[in-house]
């Protein structure tokens, strides 16, 4: 892009650009005479300049520019200018020399453009030598060998003039055995900015600090009750440990006037690192991290570093809003989560800083925009798109560079930061010499913008959203100078969103068509919204059947944030492995509360009971769940006296519950069941399970089998009852005989005794003997009861033992010897005595 503020208009510039360009000229007019006055056929002078200029242009020497000190002089300064030369050529360079160059003052940014872009020396172009002793030689360069370099030299004797950027070079000078003679074999272009006095104007800069990451965490959290998060890497830990990306952004940034641009996603993914965590490992369990102190740390410092300043919240996890507006817009659903980004982002940045963010601003990749971009970022809130002067660019002839701010139409105003301020730091600057040249280049451009008008504007700079930690310090480096120049001063985003507009300064913002190519390719498809839009639906179906569904909306509507990322730029694998992830640990979690698979059923009638299991593996409770029971055959076989029924589920977390369902069959065969859970809005919930019925008529033959085969039960246990019954009476009778016997009568001692109580253990009545002494009486096939000849007591005992029981086939013992013991008493028998029958 050409810049407006290069070209001649009507806007004069002041004075004193007027001056020093006069001056440019005068100083330029002898040049200009030696040029005419060449001969139309090169003169050895001329040979030789050419040569000098093939042998610069041959890098025959690198010369690296490490420091520059003080990088914006001012009256009355020494400065300091370091660094190295290297011989990459095979000759010795000799009588080498290092010369500092002046060059002339540059009208317009993009002059300084053109000397950045410059690697050759150009006799007149670059200035000639301060030289006298603020040289610095060497005797010798020898091939591939680095010399260290260092050379101070006062302001003064710089011999500047008015206030402005000129262009400064070192070189390095010297002759080699192939060309014997001095030339410059190496030179490094950069800038002086000089600005002694404090500007008339200053311009107010607002220089935006992004505190940004990629995704680290993932939707996965722990079964407790902090639900632990998981992390994809140990990344983050390595950003803010110190020297890391993210701890130096913190540590250069909180001595620095500017306004924080933060990703609440950042500050909750480290945040989430103060507690317990774990990371995942490839093929294994995630393992417990350890990073907790330095998170801790990390928080602390930017709690103070934020105080009092400036704070804009982007939504969460900086969703890509090029991306949704040409791939997503058409997926229904995506721009409700980018709505639910951006009312998250304050909350989380209160409450992990504690203070209060501006929500009202997008932020758009490298602030390219087009109605589309505008349009997104404004339906969830913003009214403030910072965009970027290479996207807006100016079309009326400007001279100058307009303050940021621009109304676009339907009360949304663009903040439109510099290009080339931005863009300043982007390169690999983990070299000492492109540091020192990215900051003296941003400074010249800062300084040559002010000398533009003698009009106060208001620039904002918008750098790139994760610069490494070398960019970083070069962005530090660069914004302390520019904060104590007497060029600039600083000033919040909101401030210069709200600056007086420029009238004449552009308000078309560019057509879809026009949207950057390289950026476009590089942006989210539809299919990672339309993967966005599945998950949601997922979880909306699952959330409705949760007693506590915040442990799943919450964890899963910010990984859906972090879906739609900019960081995922350029990452399209990585992006859709994330979004997989999600959606597979989504699907497992619903798993979890499911049907029990079942086996065919067999029903014997004409009505049953058939029982359906859920399972809920969750730790928490599932309710709001129906469970339905389908017949694909209701006329053989009805499951609530229909097709089929329904039951209200409720299970407690890591139980299972079983639902049973009544039947009724009304013809033999084999019958298909399914059973499915439903929410109570009437989405099926999980993997329907099917199985068989098989129904079997019973017959009245079969009844009469059935019955008989109990009756033959009872008779059997009855006839066992009164078997026990009898023997156990049996054992009570000759327990007590057995201790009413005298253990030292004759008759019950010795051989004679042990056969005895054989006898009596072996008589076992046949089934239906009768046991009793009248029974055996009345069948006549035993004797009569005669008293055995032992027993010698009174009638009355005779009469009283009379009705005792006593076994009637007892034979008398013949060898049993006669009585050696007195009559026996008259009394009665005592207890316990055994009386023979």
């Amino acid at each position: 892009m050409a810049e407006a503020a290069d070209f001649q208009g009507t806007s004069p510039p002041p004075a004193r650009r007027w001056l020093r360009r006069a001056g440019a000229l005068l100083a330029g007019a002898p040049l200009l005479a030696g040029v005419l006055q060449l001969p139309a056929a090169p003169s050895a002078h001329a040979s030789a300049q050419l040569s000098v200029r093939a042998a610069s242009d041959s890098g025959t020497v690198a010369v690296s520019l490490d420091s520059f000190s003080p990088s914006a002089p001012s009256d009355g300064d020494t400065l300091t200018v370091a660094g190295t030369v290297t011989n990459k050529g095979k000759q010795a360079v000799t009588a080498a020399h290092v010369d500092l160059r002046v060059g002339p003052e540059l009208n317009t940014r993009s002059a300084i453009d053109t000397v950045a872009g410059r690697t050759g020396f150009v006799p007149g172009a670059d200035g000639s030598e301060v030289g006298g002793k603020y040289v610095q030689k060497f005797a010798t360069l020898a091939p591939g060998v680095a010399q260290h370099f260092s050379i101070s030299v006062p302001v003064d004797k710089l011999n500047l003039g008015a206030d402005g950027v000129y262009g400064f070079s070192v070189s390095l000078s010297g002759q080699t055995s192939a060309q014997p003679w001095d030339q410059v074999l190496g030179i490094q272009h950069t800038f002086l900015p000089w600005q002694p006095a404090e500007a008339d104007k200053k311009t107010k800069t607002t220089y935006l600090w992004p505190l940004v990451s990629t995704v680290h965490v993932t939707a996965e959290t722990g079964p407790g009750e902090q639900q632990t998060p998981v992390f994809l890497n140990d990344d983050l830990a390595k950003d803010i440990a110190p020297g890391g990306r993210l701890e130096q952004m913190l540590s250069l940034g909180k001595d620095l006037d500017v306004t924080w641009v933060i990703d609440p996603d950042l500050l909750a993914s480290v945040d989430a690192m103060t507690r317990s965590y774990r990371i995942r490992r490839l093929g294994g369990t995630p393992v417990a991290g350890t990073h907790q102190a330095a998170a801790k740390q990390w928080l602390a410092e930017l709690q103070q570093a934020v105080a009092g300043k400036e704070v804009v919240a982007l939504p969460f996890a900086d969703p890509d809003l090029a991306s949704l507006a040409h791939g997503g817009t058409s997926v229904t659903g995506s721009l409700s989560q980018l709505k639910d980004a951006t009312d998250v982002a304050a909350s989380t940045v209160e409450t992990v800083l504690h203070v209060k963010p501006s929500t009202d601003f997008a932020w758009p990749v490298n602030g390219a925009v087009d109605p589309s971009i505008v349009k997104v970022a404004t339906s969830a809130g913003a009214d403030k798109i910072i965009a970027r002067s290479d996207s807006l660019q100016e079309t009326g002839g400007l001279t100058y560079t307009p303050s940021a701010a621009r109304p676009i139409g339907g009360g949304t105003t663009a903040v439109v930061a510099d290009a080339r301020l931005s863009t300043a730091f982007e390169d690999d600057l983990t070299q000492a010499g492109a540091t020192t040249l990215a900051v003296q280049q941003f400074l010249a451009q800062s300084l040559e913008l002010d000398g533009q008008t003698g009009k106060q504007r208001s620039i904002v700079v918008a750098p790139q959203r994760m610069p490494t930690a070398s960019q970083a310090q070069a962005m530090a480096q660069a914004l302390t100078v520019l904060q104590q120049s007497a060029w600039s001063q600083s000033q919040d985003l909101a401030a210069a969103a709200k600056a007086k507009p420029d009238p004449s300064a552009t308000t078309q913002v560019p057509s879809t068509a026009d949207y950057p190519s390289a950026l476009r390719r590089q942006q989210l498809g539809r299919s990672a919204f339309v993967a966005i839009a599945r998950t949601q639906d997922k979880v909306d179906n699952f959330k409705v059947v949760l007693t506590d569904e915040s442990r799943v909306v919450t964890p899963f509507g910010r990984a859906m944030n972090r879906e739609m990322s900019t960081s995922w730029r350029g990452r399209d694998g990585d992006a859709e492995s994330f979004r997989n992830g999600v959606e597979a640990y989504l699907d497992d979690l619903s798993e979890q509360v499911k049907l029990i698979d079942k086996s065919e059923t067999k029903l014997s009638g004409r009505s049953a009971t058939i029982p359906v299991t859920v399972q809920n593996n969750l730790i928490q409770g599932v309710d709001h769940l129906v469970l339905r029971l389908t017949s694909t055959n209701p006329t053989r076989l009805k499951i609530g006296g229909k097709a089929y029924a329904e039951q209200p589920v409720t299970v407690s977390g890591g139980h299972s519950q079983s639902v049973k369902f009544a039947t009724s069959a009304n013809a033999n065969g084999r019958v298909t069941v399914v059973a499915q859970l439903y929410t109570q809005d009437g989405q099926e919930y999980g993997t329907p399970v099917t199985f068989d019925v098989k129904v079997t008529e019973i017959t009245a033959t079969v009844m009469l089998v059935i019955g008989a085969g109990v009756l033959l039960l009872v008779l059997a246990g009855f006839r066992m009852y009164t078997q026990r019954k009898r023997a156990a009476a049996r054992e009570r009778a000759e327990a007590g005989q057995q201790d009413g016997d005298d253990p030292s009568s004759p008759g019950e001692s010795g051989e004679a005794g042990k056969a005895r109580e054989s006898d009596e253990a072996h008589e076992i009545p046949e089934a239906g003997e009768a046991s009793e002494a009248g029974e055996a009486g009345e069948t006549g096939d035993e004797p009569e009861h005669q008293e055995p000849e032992n027993l010698q007591g009174p009638p009355d005992r005779l009469k009283k033992e009379s009705g005792t029981r006593h076994r009637a086939d007892d034979p008398e013992q013949p060898s049993d010897p006669t009585p050696d013991t007195a009559a026996e008493s008259a009394d009665p028998s005592g207890t316990g005595e055994k009386v023979d029958r």
